[in-house]
């Protein structure tokens, strides 16, 4: 209903589109599901697209529901305890409810539903509950990995974000064509997007859809909590066909066209 990966960047949840249907999947977009039928040992998808009746037909159907937090039985609200519109515990930057005292960490507060990013937040939850540490929560770093085929791997904010934020934004766009590691291993699907502050050049977000993207994906989360800027991770020494060299040159490609350039050029 909502489309491909809806809080990807346009550029990836569309090439991943066009890779999924050159392996012969067809994906529809923009369905209003009205009813599913079994019959005849298959199932029967009945939705609407633009206005149009569609008819799906299919052995199996599989359903991504996403995950709610368990909390409906806990009777938080008896203990003073507030819950968002979707059961998720609402803490604050410390990890702590809204009843002092009572700290919550994980899928249970609804938010960033990874398992690394809930060990981060229950150490911060541990720590300030009892050392009074004053450990504050910040995502704005945290990597996120699809694993598609090829991968779809992010870090910071994407390009409409990053407007919505008021921010003056520019932007590079790297084909995997350009990047020597995906030449060598013949499998060229995907990009690179980096997304940066126009006047400061500060890093602001990076996107990758590539095999084995998600091994990339850390290198950008350190330059971005580094506050580096384009230019710097640009010239930055990456070691010759590797996936991450990807990185450098799409940072260089904010400025220059990298196809004119010799190979590991500055």
């Amino acid at each position: 209903r909502h489309g491909r990966l809806p809080s990807a960047e346009p550029e990836s949840s569309a090439a991943l589109t066009d890779y999924f249907k050159d392996e012969g999947m067809e994906v529809l977009s923009g369905l209003a599901y009205e009813r599913v039928v079994q019959a005849n040992g298959a199932v029967i998808l009945h939705a609407r697209r633009s206005g149009e009746a569609v008819e799906i037909k299919a052995e199996r159907l599989l359903l991504a529901t996403g995950r709610v937090p368990n909390s409906a039985s806990l009777k938080l609200d008896v203990a003073g305890i507030k819950t968002d519109a979707r059961g998720g515990i609402v803490t604050d930057a410390g990890m702590q409810t809204s009843r002092a005292g009572v700290y919550a960490a994980g899928d249970v507060t609804g938010r960033d539903q990874f398992v690394y990013m809930a060990a981060y937040g229950a150490k911060i939850a541990a720590q300030n509950a009892i050392q009074g540490a004053g450990m504050a929560y910040d995502s704005a770093a945290m990597p996120e990995v699809v694993f598609s085929d090829p991968q779809v791997a992010s870090v910071g904010l994407t390009e409409e974000g990053a407007r919505a934020l008021g921010l003056e934004v520019a932007t590079s766009l790297l084909p995997l064509e350009h990047v020597p590691r995906a030449l060598a291993a013949r499998d060229t699907r995907g990009l690179i997007k980096l997304v940066a502050e126009a006047g400061s050049k500060r890093l602001l977000g990076a996107h990758i859809l590539a095999p084995e993207g998600a091994d990339s994906i850390q290198t950008a989360a350190m330059a971005i909590a580094a506050g580096m800027t384009y230019e710097a991770l640009g010239a930055m020494i990456f070691p010759y066909l590797t996936n991450v060299e990807g990185l450098k040159l799409a940072a260089q490609t904010f400025e220059k066209d990298v196809a004119t350039l010799s190979c590991c050029a500055g």
